[in-house]
């Protein structure tokens, strides 16, 4: 293709037309300015197309622009008519619109890749397209890259072009959040305050009674109590985007990916805390947990169990099978009869209940080592049995209206549990226990808790939790309960030889394996729960059985 490279100026001649390239000064060398003419592949209906562009002041650089030119043109071969009009309507938009020349290298990559030369995706673009072309993700993992994008990527950054977004833009983007949660922490705060004021105010009297419409109407016009984003929340939105951008690079849309490089605050996973007997009373004193996770200790757990079997409650077999086998908040939901396999004594593990919104959705456990299969103690099976029975009775007492769901643990009328009701029924159970308060979800570490203190091997432990690996088990769920931390302690002392000043008591020699599993036995006869009976476990004592009719 050939290409010509001028030089003109702006000087007119006494009449007042421009002399152009005809004016004598052109030979000076800073008069006049240097343009180029490249010819392009003809359109689809054969009409010529020209890449103009001027205001050189020297030309080395018009003649670098042309070389530039052709070599975009040199990308497809001269025989692939389809690919050089590409590269033509790319540089026919680029004229006209005075954008810079195309990098040569980029634009070779996108060629190669199908991509478009004349549309450049924005951030918002490709994260559209990217969460579309996901169809393996469960419906909580959508509902959760769809808060990640609708409310933090797409406003913040969805404008700048894919291609061109730089670790500075994602610093920014983080910075601005940072600044939104000190505006929400503030704004919180000023609510809170209207609102605690509002409760010293008498009801009765005129001025009393003004003094509540002015803050109640103040109280109206401030923003909602809102949440936010924390740390933990900032990294999962960093992933997301991590995420999305790698698949980019994948398809060959860019070549760096920004968020890999973002560096953000770590997010502390809260420690798991005992319910000794000083937290409690500093709990009861000030009305505030110690951590936002806590477990119990085996005798509170017991007296827990125990007020459920005492007042009859009917959920006691699912809270009973959650603190023994640890099972997930859905589920324990969404486990069926049909997954019980009673002469074998197993569950399988094979769906749950999710909660997404206020709706309620059936899917596979939330990770593949989460569909598993685990063995249910014969305390725990007399529990499943007794339930089984109580429920046979309702479906005769409901007859036709009953719902066959097949799970096993249904409301009255056979219709399934939802999870969030769930939450709420055990957080006031409870409080009615006169227990100190655990989450839900802590009764799993309760679980661990128990099965890690009987001596139960970790990687056993990791597979009854349903956790892909060990690692995972020790670094959250290991909660060292009292007991094993002061006899470790006590054993760690004995080792050390000291004077008549203090001399520490002797460590009990273990009883051999025959001895322990007779004192299990026995143990097993006096109360029916023995939580393990491998060598060296510990038994952890409860009270008596006591099982709902």
């Amino acid at each position: 293709m050939n290409g010509t490279i001028t030089k003109r100026c702006g000087c007119r001649d006494p009449e007042g037309k421009q002399l152009n390239s005809s004016c004598p000064k052109l030979n000076q060398r800073n008069h006049g300015l240097f343009s180029l003419v490249q010819e392009l592949p003809p359109r689809k209906d054969g009409t010529r197309r020209r890449f103009r562009r001027s205001g050189y002041d020297t030309k080395t650089k018009a003649q670098n622009d042309i070389g530039k030119l052709r070599a975009l043109l040199n990308i497809a071969d001269e025989h692939d008519v389809e690919g050089r009009a590409r590269i033509a309507d790319m540089l026919e938009t680029v004229s006209a619109s005075k954008d810079p020349i195309p990098d040569y290298d980029e634009t070779k990559r996108k060629f190669a890749t199908g991509q478009s030369l004349t549309q450049h995706m924005t951030v918002g673009e490709w994260l559209n397209t990217w969460i579309a072309g996901k169809k393996a993700l469960r419906k909580s993992g959508e509902t959760r890259y769809d808060v990640d994008i609708r409310c933090h990527l797409k406003p913040r950054i969805g404008h700048i072009r894919v291609d061109r977004l730089t670790v500075q833009h994602l610093d920014e983007m983080f910075a601005g959040i940072a600044e939104t949660n000190e505006e929400i922490h503030e704004a919180n705060l000023e609510r809170r305050a209207a609102l605690d004021e509002l409760k010293t105010i008498p009801w009765k009297g005129v001025d009393n009674r003004g003094r509540r419409k002015y803050l109640k109407d103040a109280i109206a016009e401030m923003q909602p109590f809102r949440r936010i984003t924390g740390p933990a929340t900032q990294k999962h939105i960093r992933d997301t985007l991590r995420a999305s951008l790698n698949t980019a690079i994948a398809r060959g849309l860019i070549v760096f990916n920004p968020a890999v490089y973002v560096e953000l605050t770590a997010a502390k996973r809260p420690k798991a805390l005992v319910w000794t007997d000083e937290r409690i009373a500093e709990w009861i004193r000030t009305g505030e947990k110690p951590s936002a996770v806590m477990v119990w200790t085996p005798e509170q757990a017991g007296q827990f169990l125990d007020f459920l079997a005492d007042t009859k409650q009917r959920m006691y077999p699912l809270f009973h099978l959650i603190t023994f086998r640890g099972l997930r908040r859905g589920e324990a939901c969404g486990v069926r009869w049909s997954d019980y396999a009673t002469a074998a004594r197993e569950m399988t593990v094979a769906v749950q209940l999710v909660q997404d919104g206020w709706e309620v959705i059936e899917s596979a456990p939330k990770t593949d080592s989460g569909e598993r299969v685990i063995s249910i103690d014969e305390y725990t099976a007399e529990a499943l049995d007794a339930h089984r029975t109580k429920q046979a009775a309702e479906r005769c007492q409901w007859g036709p209206a009953y719902i066959e769901t097949g799970r096993m643990f249904t409301q009255e009328d056979g219709d399934r549990i939802h999870p969030g009701w769930l939450t709420d029924y055990f957080e006031r159970l409870v409080e009615l226990s006169g227990l100190p308060p655990i989450r839900l979800h802590d009764l799993r570490h309760v679980a661990a808790s128990l099965m890690l203190a009987a001596g139960v091997d970790v990687k056993i432990v990791s597979e009854t939790l349903g956790h892909s690996d060990s690692r995972i088990t020790r670094d959250i769920y290991q909660s060292v309960m009292p007991k094993a931390a002061r006899d470790a302690a006590e054993a760690t002392a004995a080792m050390v030889p000291r004077g008549t000043v203090r001399q520490p008591k002797p460590v009990e020699p273990q009883p051999e394996p025959v001895a322990a599993a007779a004192a299990a036995g026995a143990l097993a006869d006096q109360d029916g729960h023995t939580p393990a009976t491998h060598e060296g476990a510990k038994v952890i004592a409860f009270r008596p059985r006591r099982v709902p009719a």
